[in-house]
């Protein structure tokens, strides 16, 4: 999940190279993955069998979130600024556990609850949103409406992508999102976002990088993993993605992140640990009972009980 929200996070630098317009990126970042996320749709088809209609519909309406997330956060960038939209779009780590909590009666741990004030400001930090010198945009007002909009699309969609992949097949799934967020990529940058059919090589360049790093790397262990981890786990560590994000804009666009996006960096990334992070079990005190294995026997009892159908001074 960690290492999928890192490849997530590399879009952010790629998608600023290729300096295109919301629907031509949206739409050219999801159809050039489309063969090799086919290609493994397929082999999974042969080894598992094809899914419900219901969860196709499931990835459906995951990839139409996924698109308005896409296409709003995008537009809300040159809006209201990235460091702002970054924030916002970013309640997702709230959001995704509410609803699973309302949804699937999924609990909350109180030590979630007590480490998200210091994650959300960590994200403002790493947002840059506190610094002087940061760009609002050229519509806060409308630029924080679209954001808002990207959030909740975003939330929608990780929490339909985890539910979708509960019960295997998730390559087949997943190629069902991104081809129907293609589809509604290219209908609403018809519409309102723009759209550009021959973009040029370059552009398509770099769009074919973020289709690798994003679609077909990063969303594809992301939607393979989250359905094996708590709702809220996997919101923390999806916030991996604007520590990355702000890590390779230094690397490849030369940007300096000051001292208190650095500081918020760290403040996600410690409280992603406590938050995540398991209690190792206590060592057994001298003298206690050995666990139970698994199939309820102790160990002695494994060694020493006869096994069905085999006489009882039988060795192993």
């Amino acid at each position: 999940m960690a290492i999928g929200a890192l490849c997530v996070s590399a879009s952010a630098v790629l998608l600023d190279l290729a300096h295109t317009t919301p629907g031509t990126a949206s739409f050219y970042r999801c159809v050039l993955a489309l063969p090799a996320l086919v290609a493994l749709a397929g082999a999974d088809h042969r080894r598992e069998g094809a899914p419900p209609r219901r969860r196709y519909a499931l990835a459906f309406a995951a990839g139409v979130l996924f698109a308005g997330d896409m296409l709003l956060w995008t537009q809300a960038i040159a809006e209201v600024g990235a460091g702002l939209s970054t924030v916002l779009v970013n309640v997702q780590v709230v959001l995704v556990p509410l609803i699973a909590w309302a949804v699937d009666r999924e609990p909350v741990p109180a030590r979630f609850l007590g480490w998200l004030p210091l994650l959300l400001m960590g994200v403002v930090l790493t947002g840059g949103v506190l610094e002087r010198r940061v760009s609002v945009g050229t519509d806060p007002r409308w630029g924080t409406v679209h954001a808002v909009l990207a959030a909740v699309c975003y939330s929608g969609f990780l929490y339909l992508l985890r539910r979708g992949g509960h019960r295997g097949q998730v390559r087949q799934t997943y190629a069902v999102v991104i081809a129907s967020a293609a589809v509604v990529s290219l209908l609403a940058g018809l519409a309102w976002y723009g759209f550009d059919v021959t973009p040029g090589w370059r552009v398509l360049g770099w769009l074919l990088a973020v289709a690798v790093t994003s679609q077909v790397v990063g969303w594809l262990l992301v939607a393979t993993a989250s359905p094996k981890l708590a709702s809220h786990v996997g919101a923390i560590l999806l916030l991996l993605t604007p520590v990355g994000a702000v890590a390779l804009g230094a690397a490849v666009l030369g940007e300096r992140p000051t001292p208190l996006q650095l500081a918020g960096c760290v403040l996600i990334l410690i409280s992603a640990y406590f938050t995540t992070a398991r209690k190792r079990p206590a060592k057994s005190a001298p003298g206690a009972c050995p666990a139970r294995r698994p199939g309820g026997s102790r160990p002695e009892e494994a060694r020493t009980s006869p096994r069905p159908g085999r006489g009882a001074d039988a060795g192993d």
